[in-house]
């Protein structure tokens, strides 16, 4: 009975490792082909990614088994990278993790003109950050999922993983309807440009930078934040323009 008993636990254990080593990274199926999905992210190159108002990639990234990496070098002033490409309005997945202590992000609509120093001066971002910290003393506009110093999350709804774990994200913007994602859950929603939005712009952090959240396109942007950061399966679906 003992020995029917232990081959049983072998085979599960055998048929989840099985699973687990089946999974592909950074692939499109035909589904999401035929829905006009893109990668961002090949898997082996950064191909399609360029330093912040750059011409290549000097910053600090990296490939590594199939992510984007951040080395963890990055400064408030540098270690921002952009996708060669703009977007509007658009779906926008990915995976993440981020090293104890971490802080990151995802940008979007960023602007590039060598009059912005940094991407954030022009374009929104989703916050990525350790919540599990002991260091971690963040303001709710802060952490993750937020819509930095603009937008705070639903805590009801956010289920996030611990350092060293994988998260799944999502932005959706959309004719200026913006929602964002965390681990299967829509965390926060708001309107670009509505009053509440021009009330918080100008009220808050961004009140003395003009051109934050203005434009209606631009590039994608990862921070490299003083901390390592891990990116793959990054997936985009443009949206039709209305307006």
């Amino acid at each position: 009975m003992k020995s029917k008993e232990t081959i049983i636990t072998f085979l599960i254990f055998f048929l989840l490792f099985s699973c687990q080593k089946s999974v592909r990274h950074n692939i499109l199926s035909n589904k999401e082909i035929d829905e006009g999905w893109e990668l961002l992210f090949d898997g082996e190159t950064m191909n399609g990614w360029r330093d912040y108002n750059g011409n290549s990639l000097t910053a600090p990234w990296y490939v590594e088994n199939g992510t984007i990496q951040a080395a963890g070098t990055g400064t408030d002033a540098h270690g921002y990278i952009v996708t060669e490409k703009i977007f509007e309005n658009f779906e926008f997945v990915w995976d993440w993790k981020i090293a104890e202590g971490g802080n990151s992000g995802v940008l979007y609509h960023v602007v590039e003109d060598p009059k912005f120093n940094v991407p954030y001066l022009t374009g929104p971002e989703y916050q990525l950050i350790d919540e599990y910290s002991p260091s971690s003393t963040r303001e709710d506009w802060q952490k993750t999922a937020a819509n930095y110093a603009m937008h705070t999350t639903d805590k009801s709804k956010l289920v996030i993983k611990p350092s060293g774990e994988w998260n799944t994200s999502k932005i959706l913007f959309d004719n200026g309807h913006v929602e964002h994602w965390l681990n299967g859950e829509k965390v926060l929603e708001f309107e670009a440009w509505s009053d509440d939005w021009f009330a918080r712009k100008n009220n808050g952090k961004w009140k003395d930078a003009p051109d934050y959240g203005l434009s209606k396109k631009g590039v994608i942007c990862l921070q490299d934040h003083g901390s390592a950061a891990w990116f793959r399966n990054l997936k985009i679906r443009q949206l039709p323009t209305l307006y």
